[in-house]
């Protein structure tokens, strides 16, 4: 009896492994390399037990491996879909399983093209594409209805695109006869990952960064999403063109090990055709090229759809933190003396802003502001006008706050307490800044959005929050994670501070942010007020760096350790170099000057035996793209350097750089 138990037994386990048995099925097989080679995407079927089909795909960088077998698909609930096929109504169907394929094409693209404004001049949009054709269901017409199109109702593409900056996929679901309408209940896109990957997780977008194996985690986490492998790599996970969709977040898979599922806000409606945005991974041997390949972002986006774009430019921006017409006067003052182009009036300048009964149109009772002498007051020093409308009154209001406030000589608007997530409130707010186009309109972004290359469709779209900023006075670890993980997404409005005694760096750190963090709309002086300025020598960084740049160069770092970035406007090239918590000694190489050239650099370090409140040195010193400057940062410390094709008089008043010297 135990021979026949025991025999029972093995009989089951071979039945059940048969059951669960997976093969691929070959003819699906595709693969699609990235113009360099380093990137080799996998797309296939597999067979499951002869009866289903799933969509799996792998990842490699330069033969290592980055994203082990990991489904794809689409979660689709429908009522009229189901009823075609006889699913029950309380089922959500995987567009990824049980496809057809049948057919694939491919394209290489390959243009350059010149942003309005961007961290570089000329961005090269260069990609190999591959697209699966799919089907659902029966080839033929005929259905419910005499006349019902089946092959149109049950199309669905899979598009991938390879560049030598990273790999995007999305799904793509062509228009149907019936115009089929899809209810979308989540995705069945993955990301596997080798074991020991560690993430820098964070819950949300102004939230904290913890290194965090992909195990026990209590929530999701914001994308963009860092990761480093065992094998060396850096990894990001992002997100591109989501515009009419539901916001996109990281949890782990319930079932299966090193498994990130994306994870979608809320269920989206739509009509086709109609692409999902794209899923985003980017590799690197080193976790600087992250920084030097965030256009794929952009290039994921369409391009720019306004026509007259003169009327948008950036610049540096400082907040009137009193509220008072006067205050507003004297930051006007201080914008013109110290090479600023904006002032920001903030919250409370109509009311309380979290009040729906708060008049966006008009002046509070309580505030003397007077905006149109204001704004011609500002217009004959060459200084604009920005102001903050919390979300409440933008919805009730925007359509008459627009023409209102061009009328009045404002530049800009920042959006505050904006609702995100959803599809609804993901469709208003880039309609909104779509209208802010029309009225030639600004736009700075506050809260927990953050961009998913918009702001190549739109440049009116200058900058967003979406980062724990000086508004919460991170630490230096934090700031030193942020160029390799947030950043990657697009510029962020950090809100630099300066004076404020809050802050957890060093002075030199702060100044080095101007240059290391970017945001066409930069603001400055955050918590400050005009009177703060004691003729400190080293405001000049401040006043001298841009916001915009034709070259970025990120030079050296690594994820929460220390970073420094090149970024050259024109002749000029401004250099950030921010650090973590503990002191280290940091080597810059200058070989991205031109060669033959001397520079005079004008160098800003954290040094305690000035004889200031910020304790910052000046040094000035001729160098050369041969140059490697030593430093010795504090801890939590940083340095600014901005360089300056030098003249023959700089050569004989300024010395040389000699070898070694630490700065």
């Amino acid at each position: 009896m135990k021979r026949i138990n025991l025999l029972g037994c093995f009989l089951y386990a071979i039945f059940s492994l048969n059951l669960h048995a997976q093969t691929i099925v070959e003819s699906t097989r595709s693969s699609l390399v990235s113009p360099n080679g380093k990137y080799k995407f996998e797309v296939y079927q597999k067979e499951i037990s002869g009866k289903s089909r799933q969509l799996y795909y792998t990842l490699t960088y330069n033969g290592k491996a980055v994203i082990e077998e990991s489904e794809l698909g689409v979660l689709i609930k429908n009522q009229l879909f189901e009823s075609a096929l006889g699913i029950p109504n309380d089922t959500a169907k995987i567009w990824g399983a049980n496809l057809s394929f049948t057919g694939k094409k491919t394209h290489t693209f390959n243009e350059t093209w010149k942003p309005i404004y961007g961290e570089r001049s000329i961005i090269r949009n260069h990609y190999n594409e591959l697209t699966l054709n799919f089907l659902k269901g029966e080839e033929k017409t005929g259905g419910i209805d005499e006349g019902y199109d089946k092959r149109r109702f049950y199309m669905m593409d899979f598009i991938v695109r390879a560049y030598d900056e990273g790999v995007a996929f999305r799904y793509f679901f062509p228009e149907a006869t019936n115009g089929l309408f899809l209810h979308i209940t989540g995705e069945q896109t993955q990301f596997t990952f080798p074991e020991k990957t560690m993430a820098y997780y964070e819950r949300w977008a102004q939230g904290p960064y913890e290194l965090q194996s992909l195990k026990n985690w209590k929530d999701e986490s914001e994308r963009p999403l860092t990761l480093k492998l065992k094998n060396g790599l850096t990894v990001a996970l992002a997100e591109a063109e989501m515009i009419d969709y539901s916001r996109m977040k990281f949890r782990l898979d319930e079932t299966k090990q090193n498994t990130l599922q994306a994870s979608l806000y809320s269920s989206v409606d739509v009509i086709t055709p109609y692409t999902t945005p794209w899923r985003v991974i980017m590799v690197a041997e080193k976790a600087t090229e992250l920084i030097e390949n965030n256009d794929i972002i952009l290039n994921l986006n369409p391009a720019n759809k306004i026509k007259n774009t003169s009327w948008i430019k950036p610049g540096k921006v400082i907040r009137v933190a009193k509220l008072t017409q006067e205050d507003a006067i004297k930051c006007i003052d201080f914008a013109a003396e110290r090479g600023l182009q904006y002032i920001h009036i903030d919250a409370g300048w109509y009311g309380p802003e979290m009040k729906m009964e708060s008049d966006a149109t008009s002046v509070a009772e309580n505030r003397n502001f007077d905006i149109p002498a204001l704004t011609a007051y500002a217009a004959k020093k060459g200084i604009g006008l920005l102001v903050y409308v919390n979300q409440r009154a933008l919805v009730q209001q925007l359509d008459e706050l627009l023409p209102l406030y061009k009328k009045w000589g404002i530049k800009g608007i920042k959006f505050g307490f904006v609702q995100i997530g959803n599809q609804h409130w993901s469709t208003w707010l880039h309609d909104a800044i779509k209208k802010c186009a029309q009225y030639e309109m600004l736009v700075d972004i506050h809260d927990e959005y953050r961009p998913t290359g918009f702001s190549r469709t739109y440049p009116n779209l200058m900058t967003q929050e979406g980062v724990r900023g000086n508004e919460e006075m991170p630490d230096a670890i934090h700031n030193t994670i942020l160029p390799f993980t947030r950043f990657l997404a697009g510029a962020a409005d950090y809100t630099i501070c300066y004076y404020n005694n809050r802050i957890k760096t060093t002075h030199a750190h702060q100044l080095a942010m101007a240059a290391v963090y970017y945001s066409p709309l930069q603001f400055l002086y955050w918590y400050d007020h005009p009177s703060a300025y004691q003729g400190e020598p080293e405001i000049e960084f401040f006043d001298k760096v841009k916001t915009v740049w034709d070259d970025t160069k990120a030079v050296a770092g690594d994820v929460g350790e220390y970073v420094t970035i090149a970024r050259r406007s024109g002749n000029d090239w401004f250099l950030g170099s921010l650090n973590n918590n503990d002191a280290r000694n940091v080597t810059t190489p200058l070989t991205f000057l031109e060669a033959g050239k001397k520079y005079v650099a004008h160098i800003y370090t954290d040094d305690e035996n000035i004889n200031t409140r910020t304790k910052v040195k000046v040094t000035r010193l001729i160098v050369d793209k041969t140059v490697q400057l030593q430093f010795t940062l504090k801890a939590s410390g940083g340095s600014a350097i901005h360089l300056v094709p030098a003249t023959k008089k700089d050569q004989k008043s300024y010395r040389s750089y000699k070898r070694n010297t630490v700065l």
